[in-house]
This record gives structure tokens, sequence and C-alpha cells, in this order.
């Protein structure tokens, strides 16, 4: 199957350029994700465009966009306007300037995308600009269109590719002083900093993504396997009591390094899988293991939306 890319034009560092292309670095095609059904029928339900004023029906091909300049008053923008806004980095990333990754916020990081070179025409190009990065901690800074939006993406090295990270303008990112002001500005004694420095001391550890589960997406995908083989379902919220309020924070702080100290065991390292995904007796269509399973031969039981809610024979 041929590869799909996101985007595709041209890097550019000053005179020297290569045609590449982006993909995005993460998915979210694994997730369980769920129909609107009717309840009465288990059909599939559709969405309908219902004019605001005249509460009639609308035909796709009336759907248009519209710039509200009044209250209820809209200018009409078209598609092809849109399109006709042919800027620079829609078809090309010129690289503005280096600066050190340490420098930018952790906040303004949004989306990662793969970027690779997509003929062998611009593959020395391409590593001239890759290798030229490598080592120095610095990421390349350009523009990019992506969804109609301009974007700032940041470029370092990735391998034999390149990462490239959309950031975030600064209007999109809140200031914390509304919600840090009302901090108080506490003291903290130095016995209780140094129990709490050892408490995080004997949780240290490299991070592993795959030692991460959603156990909120295991849980839904036991719900689905059970409702599948009919076993009962409980309804409603369980209660949850609170975390009980710390009387004495410093016999809190000595009663966890006491916890902590006896050491409980390693989680046991299992083979890998997509994160959040668990094996299951009865797999939900579409998602990858399913797939797998139907490429070995295996059988497989899939949930079908339109009969949710059915009792089979």
């Amino acid at each position: 199957m041929a590869t799909r890319y996101y985007w595709k034009g041209y890097l550019k560092l000053s005179l020297v350029s290569c045609p590449i292309a982006l993909s995005p670095a993460t998915t979210s095609s694994e997730r369980v994700s769920f129909r609107q059904i009717n309840k009465k029928t288990g059909n599939r339900l559709r969405q309908q465009l219902i004019d605001d004023e005249t509460r009639e029906p609308v035909d796709a091909a009336d759907k248009g966009k519209g710039y509200e300049v009044a209250k209820n008053e809209y200018l009409l923008v078209e598609d092809e306007e849109l399109e006709a806004l042919e800027i620079e980095s829609s078809h090309t990333i010129d690289i503005d300037r280096f600066v050190p990754a340490t420098h930018i916020d952790k906040r303004f990081y949004d989306s990662p995308y793969y970027v690779v070179p997509t003929d062998t025409v611009g593959q020395e190009a391409f590593a001239v600009i890759r290798d030229a990065m490598k080592g120095k901690g610095m990421v390349a800074l350009g523009r990019v269109v992506l969804s109609k939006r301009e974007r700032v993406i940041a470029l370092e090295p990735y391998g034999k590719g390149l990462l490239g990270t959309t950031l975030r303008y600064a209007y999109e990112v809140r200031k914390p002083d509304e919600l840090f002001d009302d901090i108080a500005d506490v003291k903290v004694p130095g016995e209780m900093l140094k129990l709490a420095e050892h408490i995080l001391e004997t949780k240290e550890g490299d991070f592993e993504p795959e030692a991460f589960t959603d156990h909120y997406e295991e849980a839904v995908i036991e719900l689905i396997r059970k409702k599948q083989a009919h076993i009962p379902i409980k309804k409603g919220k369980e209660t949850v009591s609170a975390p009980r309020n710390v009387i004495n924070l410093m016999d809190a702080l000595r009663r966890s390094v006491q916890t902590e100290g006896k050491g409980a065991p390693a989680p046991k390292k299992g083979k890998k899988r997509v994160a959040g995904q668990t094996e299951m007796l009865l797999p939900i269509a579409g998602k990858g293991e399913a797939r797998a399973k139907a490429k070995e031969g295996r059988p497989t039981r899939a949930v079908e939306p339109r009969k949710a809610g059915k009792r089979s024979a």
C-alpha cells in the first residue's frame, strides 16, 4: 500500500532546496470509537444540516463558509477564493532561523510530523540540511500551511529523516498568572524537602512509553467484550472516596519514605503492543489486532455498530 502524505512541497535553506513530504507521527486509529445509532432500531444515525431561520434541511451543495460581520450578518467566502490565497509556505518550508531546542517553551509544541525526501534527486540536499543540525542541539524554524492555516514548524534531525513539530502562536498560549497568582508563597522546611526529594529518588527511572497503559480504554474494551457475550453490565457511577486530608505533613512524608523504602517489585515487561490495546477474546472490527488475526486465518467476531443493542440468536 502506497504511503499517503499529509503535505508535499519543498524544504529550502538559503539556495539549497529539496522536495519533501510530511506524514503525521501520531495516530488515533487504534482507539476504540463509537457510532451514533438509533436506540430503537439499532441503525446508524446521519447528521443533517438545518437552516437556523427557516428550519428547513439544507443540501450539502448549498453549504458554504461565512464570516460574521455583524449579528446574524455573514460575509460569504468561497472555497475557491481561499484556495487562491497561495503564499510561499503553501508549498515551501523556508528555514528562517536556527534556535537552541532548549529555548522553545514546551507549551508551544503542537503536532509532530515525520519529514522525508520524496525523490532520489533531492536525497543529498536533504542529508546536508539534516546532518548540519546533528549534534548541535539546534532546531530549524520555518513556516508551513496545514489545514488552511500557516503554522510555524520546528525541524530537527530524527534518525534518517527529520521530525517537524508545529508550534502554537503566542496568542494561543494562555498566561499562567490568572491561575498561579492565587498560589501562596510557602517556605518549605529543609527536612520536609529532603524527605520529598528522597521519595522522588526512589521513583526515578527511564521514560518507557510502552510501560503506560490506558486503563480506561481497556475498561471500554472489556465492557464491549462482555456485551458481546451477553454478560450483565453494571450501570451508574461507583462512589469513589476522596483521599484523606493530611493532618501532619511531616508524618505523612516519613511514612511515605518507609513505604517506598520497602521497594515494590518492578512491573513485569510483557511483549510490546500498541499503547492502550489489550488482547481480546472478541476483537473489535477495524482495529489492528483484528486485522492481523484475519490475515493469519484465525476467526474473529466483530462488533457491528448497526446491531448494537440487539440480542443475537
